[in-house]
């Protein structure tokens, strides 16, 4: 790809040659237009130090950028600042140690609606929120939904990004079967995947405990039926015509996977696309550039698009995005230099380069950010690009709370689709089963 961190930023910030390399830098300037807004006045303590937890990267520039970001900001400020990469099923339940024990991290970068469970330990961001939007076009809608107290004006996280996970498939593979692209209803989708499988080409989507994958699969089966887990006011509306008529439709779809789904995790789709066994399924853009940087599999990159996740009876694409959101908590010694840590990354200088070192994998939480080189490169990463311009979020349609997040980690919705589609259940008991799960967590 081309266009993804320009070569002065890079050198900026103290990057390598081979990080130079892994993320194409280039001679081009700064696209990003930011307006002169005063910064919020952040007196950092004295003798700051911070520690920082986020999940581990799917690009290796994501770490790189994001490293030596951090080490310019202790070279301006002389604040330390350790980060710590943790797997993707790790980091809610570090989050949740450090929540219940008021130890451990300063800031956590956790996923999405985690700063609306864990609200009441947590320091409030609304000044460099505001500050951001302000400078930076204002937040968009998804980054709104996931960093404000539910009917409320207070930030209580800092969204740094989300990334999508929209289909991905071989295009002569559809065509082979009659399609050029995958149709937008359940009967032709339903159609195609048959197909597909007759064919020795099948798709796969997770049906497993995966954080992105599986979570995204099972919001979209239900989503594109018009069902929910809760209507606007919080009430649990899983059990629902709309519902079962989705858990039917996935019992027909199912047989058409490859074997094994149930059990997939974040990466299972990744290495079943890319040995060329499935030619349909849903990923971030990591699976694309994985394919298109190995001269082994460059081929299967030349021959995979994207699309949005069709619509089904849904007006459009109900495809929400796994966000990266930062939050910072009470415990912490030193929360003003948290938080001008945060205010820092955020800004352009470093903002920027992480964004385009990403390759489009995370989409921009910040108005200005659509300008970034990224998105004017390689046109198959353009799909990426508004991400967070999605309506759609974990728990639609109700309030972000700290049981619809539970609901999310524990994958509620998730075990109800997989226990269908392995006939553990029928679509009206796993429906009622879900309902039971998810009144619990209101209960608590």
């Amino acid at each position: 790809m081309t266009n993804e961190v320009t070569r002065r930023d890079a050198l900026a910030l103290g990057l390598s040659t081979a990080v130079l390399a892994a993320t194409g830098a280039s001679a081009d300037t700064a696209m990003i237009k930011a307006a002169d807004v005063p910064a919020p006045p952040l007196a950092i303590e004295k003798g700051a130090s911070l520690r920082m937890l986020r999940p581990v990267r799917f690009v290796q520039p994501d770490e790189d950028v994001f490293r030596a970001n951090a080490k310019r900001f202790t070279d301006k400020t002389g604040v330390e600042v350790k980060v710590d990469f943790v797997g993707w099923e790790d980091i809610n339940q570090q989050t949740a140690v450090t929540a219940n024990s008021g130890a451990g991290p300063d800031i956590i970068i956790g996923f999405s609606d985690a700063p609306h469970i864990y609200v009441d330990k947590l320091i409030e961001l609304t000044d460099v929120a505001d500050y951001l939007g302000k400078r930076y076009g204002g937040w968009r809608p998804l980054a709104q939904k996931y960093g404000m107290r539910n009917k409320s004006s207070a930030w209580i996280g800092l969204p740094f990004g989300a990334t999508a996970g929209p289909l991905i498939y071989r295009k002569s593979v559809l065509q082979s079967v009659g399609f050029d692209k995958v149709p937008e209803d359940h009967a032709g989708i339903l159609d195609l995947c048959r197909k597909l499988h007759k064919a020795g080409k099948p798709a796969g989507f997770a049906l497993g405990n995966a954080k992105g994958d599986g979570n995204g699969f099972a919001n979209w089966v239900l989503w594109s039926h018009n069902a929910s887990l809760l209507d606007e006011e919080g009430n649990v509306i899983i059990n629902s015509k709309e519902t079962v008529a989705a858990l039917k439709w996935l019992k027909e779809l199912y047989p058409t996977f490859i074997a094994g789904t149930p059990s997939w995790n974040d990466v299972s789709n990744n290495r079943a696309y890319s040995s060329q066994e499935i030619s349909l399924t849903a990923n971030g853009v990591s699976l694309y550039f994985s394919l298109k940087n190995d001269p082994a599999t460059a081929a299967i990159a030349e021959d995979s698009e994207h699309q949005l996740l069709p619509k089904g009876l849904a007006k459009i694409s109900p495809m929400a995005g796994l966000t990266l959101n930062a939050m910072v908590f009470k415990h912490s010694q030193y929360p003003n230099a948290a938080k001008a840590f945060l205010q820092f990354m955020l800004e352009k200088e470093q903002y920027e380069p992480w964004l385009n070192a990403n390759s489009g994998y995370w989409s921009q939480p910040l108005a200005a950010y659509a300008d970034a080189a990224v998105w004017s490169g390689d046109p198959k990463v353009k799909i990426f690009k508004d991400t967070m311009a999605s309506t759609y979020y974990d728990g639609y349609k109700g309030p972000i709370s700290t049981a619809t997040g539970a609901i999310n980690a524990d994958y509620v919705l998730v075990q109800m689709c997989a226990s269908v589609a392995t006939d553990a259940a029928t679509p009206e008991g796993a429906a009622a089963e879900a309902e039971r799960r998810a009144k619990r967590y209101f209960r608590r």
